[in-house]
């Protein structure tokens, strides 16, 4: 391959239509409008959605369900992520993100620490919030479960 002969794929880049250029073209005259109506005057047309004039359907179906604007949303990690790290470590928000261990989610208040797997190392942990199992074996093994 050499750059002198690259080109885009077979179908990839259309030509634009040239309108209004003979009859030979098959947009000439008209311009692929047909002829008079709404579709064929400047600026014609309806907005989208509308269905001339009948309920639209965003209209006609109800409305469900509710988004709290004030919800907490957490940064989650079980308990199995933290036993890779070695005695002693302090293992909070940043550390985690640094170690591309946890997504940062839009709006995370802090990280919450969730009891699945298990952990024997004795680190400390730095969160917003505990699941009562994550904390109870955070502790169990010689660790300490801190809320900041």
């Amino acid at each position: 391959m050499r750059l002198d002969n690259l080109h885009p794929a077979e179908g990839a880049r259309t030509s634009k239509k040239r309108l209004g250029r003979g009859i030979g073209s098959g947009l000439g005259k008209t311009s692929g409008k047909g002829h008079k109506g709404q579709w064929a005057r400047s600026g014609g047309g309806v907005r989208p959605g509308f269905e001339g004039g009948q309920m639209p359907l965003t209209r006609r179906v109800p409305k469900r369900g509710f988004n709290n604007h004030f919800r907490k949303v957490y940064a989650i990690v079980n308990l199995d992520v933290l036993s890779g790290f070695e005695a002693g470590t302090v293992v909070d928000f940043d550390l985690l993100c640094d170690a591309g261990l946890i997504k940062e989610v839009k709006n995370a208040v802090g990280l919450k620490v969730l009891g699945e797997g298990e952990i024997n190392v004795a680190i400390t942990v730095k969160a917003a919030k505990f699941s009562a199992s994550a904390k109870e074996a955070i502790e169990k093994a010689g660790g300490t479960a801190e809320i900041e």
